[in-house]
């Protein structure tokens, strides 16, 4: 049955590579994909990169499960039954739309999964779960990791969660404790060579090591403490892209040692994921640039004394992203909802949190530039990145959008451990929730999606490692946020009337949750812009 699977994965693998190359035929124009084309084709697209990315993570968790025998096994090879019959009934509804005969068709089995996916089969896999409290088996990870997993998860557990649910429900800023506490444990360098001063080896990348924190971060606490090391990242792996040798000798020490504190200013009012319309506009003078416009959804910009800001600085707009550079812009720090800073210049930088419904604890503002002056040693690259911010931008985006996926395996893992405590402890109409058949069966599947998604992100993070995984780091991402969503739903649910409670953690996760298919890219951008597009591109 585990070597079918993996027979079936392949097949269907060679499926959505025909797919792919039907959209490419039908959407390349003069030797050039046409992106008017590739509109007309948009549910087509988002179906297969969704359905790639479960393939990919399927595939993968077979790889890890092949040389275990235990639950991993067995959690692997329902994952990837019902990876098959999702994809199935995906390209089922209209098989024309991708290019499809009856042949090919008939060549989607599902006859493989036996019954894997039976009520019975499920609720067994629920049931071993239980009475293994929790333990999904070999995370995979070396000593060192392992190490860093439980230096992390002791300070999450004994400092993050029990101010997470204040921060929360009183949407508060991120307290001093867990500062100071991030600050000494070195989290802000996570993403710094050693020789400017952080934790990363010179001579190699440690993508995994950052998820590992990530991970145990955000199982305590999302916007409290897993999302922190998020905007330093973005901004070291910017500098180190693009920035000149002085820039990184100044800054990078200064990031990994959490002073000043980062924020990034990239998304606009009007130009959400469409990074490279940006339009807040930067006019050059004689000392620098003067910064003129909004931007929002800058998270931490109040408590942070540098924002790395994207600006357009020619004003042609047919350029569209080579007419973008990144700016460092510095600024006091703010704890409140609100900041004001007038420059003796004349300059000026305003901030306005936005109310949010969850991931609450560094504040996401709108901001607004008044001929704010930067200066020319403040531009990324100097001379040389004139130009260049939009792809300095997405070489930082790379490592956030892994770092999303980590953030989304430490909610659902802190959502799983929460429904299965609570789900054993509660008892309704005489006995326990966690015996009942349905439950059972809601348990099964929050684990092996848990489980699949944290050894798709562990993957693609050892890929990066290696200098791949560009591509990979936007599927990850756009298959375990919305996994996350649906696992922090379900632990909501199990909990009945209490997980809608505004008191329980429950409610707290899946509100969370939310926001992870929409920063750092949409699901909608990652699947049509990002991801559809290179698959259809590279298709042959």
């Amino acid at each position: 049955m585990f070597e079918q699977l993996v027979d079936t994965v392949n097949q269907y693998q060679a499926l959505l590579n025909k797919a792919l190359n039907f959209i490419r035929e039908a959407c390349t124009e003069a030797s050039h994909l046409s992106t008017a084309r590739l509109d007309e084709y948009q549910q087509v697209t988002s179906d297969l990169s969704v359905s790639t990315a479960e393939l990919r993570c399927a595939s993968n968790f077979l790889d890890y499960a092949s040389p275990r025998a235990g639950i991993e096994r067995r959690l692997a090879s329902t994952f990837a039954a019902d990876t098959l019959h999702n994809i199935r009934n995906r390209l089922a509804r209209a098989p024309e739309d991708y290019g499809f005969t009856g042949e090919d068709m008939d060549q989607l089995r599902i006859d493989v999964c036996g019954d894997l996916l039976s009520a019975t089969s499920l609720a067994q896999l629920g049931r071993q779960v239980v009475d293994n409290a929790g333990d999904l088996g070999d995370r995979g990870l070396d000593e060192d990791k392992l190490m860093m997993a439980d230096t992390f998860r002791q300070f999450a557990s004994e400092v993050v969660q029990p101010l997470a649910q204040d921060i929360h429900r009183n949407n508060m800023i991120i307290p001093d404790e867990i500062l100071s506490g991030v600050r000494e444990l070195g989290c802000f360098g996570l993403s710094v060579p050693e020789r400017y001063g952080g934790l990363l080896p010179d001579n190699q990348e440690d993508s995994l090591g950052m998820i590992v924190v990530t991970e145990e971060l955000s199982r305590a606490s999302l916007g409290g403490a897993g999302s922190l090391i998020t905007r330093p990242e973005i901004m070291a792996r910017a500098l180190m892209e693009g920035g000149t040798e002085d820039q990184k000798r100044y800054w990078l020490p200064r990031i990994a040692d959490g002073e000043p504190l980062c924020g990034i200013a990239i998304t606009e009012p009007d130009y959400g994921s469409d990074v490279a319309s940006a339009r807040l506009k930067a006019t050059r003078n004689q000392q620098g640039w003067l910064l003129n416009g909004s931007k929002t959804w800058s998270t931490f910009a109040g408590k942070s004394g540098v924002l790395l800001t994207l600006a357009r600085t020619d004003p042609d707009p047919s350029l569209g992203h080579r007419g973008l550079t990144l700016f460092m812009v510095e600024k006091p720090a703010f704890d409140g909802e609100e900041f004001s800073f007038e420059q003796k210049g004349g300059g000026s930088l305003t901030g306005q949190a936005i109310p949010t419904v969850g991931y609450r604890g560094m504040h996401s503002f709108s901001l607004f530039f008044d001929d704010f002056f930067v200066p020319a040693s403040h531009v990324v690259g100097e001379g040389q990145g004139i130009g260049k911010g939009f792809y300095y931008t997405m070489r930082g985006f790379m490592g956030g959008r892994i770092q999303t996926a980590a953030r989304a395996c430490g909610v659902m893992q802190a959502g799983f451990e929460d429904a299965l405590k609570y789900a054993c402890d509660r008892k309704v109409f005489g006995q326990p929730v966690a015996d009942y058949q349905l439950t059972l069966v809601k348990i099964a599947k929050m684990a092996m999606y848990l489980a699949a998604s944290r050894q798709f992100t562990y993957k693609v993070g050892r890929m990066m490692d290696e200098g791949d995984g560009a591509i990979d780091s936007s599927l990850v991402k756009l298959l375990t946020c919305k996994l996350s969503e649906w696992l922090t739903r379900e632990a909501m649910q199990i909990h009945g009337g209490m997980g809608y409670a505004e008191e329980t953690h429950a409610s707290r996760y899946w509100l969370d949750a939310r926001v992870l298919s929409i920063f750092e890219g949409t699901e909608e951008t990652l699947a049509l812009k990002v991801v559809g597009r290179n698959l259809i591109g590279q298709a042959s």
